[in-house]
């Protein structure tokens, strides 16, 4: 968990350096995980992490399609998850997913465009079941930049409450 911690920094640092997760990152913390997950519960241990992860992804997908998770987050949460416990990866999800909406609220409220977001939600909720399909959240590349959050960083942190044994 020490190795996932280090190369999660190293994530963060990409991330809210570049904007971007790059890949060898993401593929060397998948190498580690397998291996670790193999050392310990062999094949059948490696399989599973592969399926976490694979899972995952999966489930996330849908909200890469549609611009609200870039694919690296996508990524760095399904090899996160590979790494825990089968019983403790929907509460990863969902203190990583917690710790993003506490700092997109303090975004919001420091840029004091909270009414702003909230409204051009609503707005989209209301196109997509209006027309019945999805698409874009935000279709300017620029709004996406100014508006998005890096998850990496609640990522870490989440792994670190989950390491101080907060769940």
């Amino acid at each position: 968990m020490a190795a996932l911690c280090i190369l999660l920094a190293a994530a963060c640092g990409y991330d809210y350096l570049q904007k971007k997760i790059p890949n060898f990152l993401i593929a060397f913390m998948a190498v580690i995980g397998v291996g670790w997950r193999f050392w310990e519960s062999g094949a059948k241990g490696a399989l599973s992490w592969f399926g976490e992860a694979v899972i995952i992804m999966c489930l996330l997908y849908p909200f890469f399609k549609i611009g609200s998770i870039g694919a690296g987050d996508v990524k760095l949460l399904g090899v996160t998850a590979g790494y825990l416990p089968i019983s403790r990866i929907l509460m990863f999800l969902f203190v990583s997913l917690l710790i993003s909406a506490m700092i997109s609220l303090f975004k919001m409220w420091k840029e004091s465009n909270i009414r702003e977001r909230v409204r051009y939600f609503f707005a989209y909720l209301s196109d997509v079941a209006r027309s019945g399909s999805w698409r874009l959240y935000l279709e300017n590349e620029r709004e996406k930049q100014a508006v998005g959050i890096c998850l990496s960083g609640p990522v870490l942190l989440s792994i670190l409450l989950y390491m101080g044994g907060v769940y």
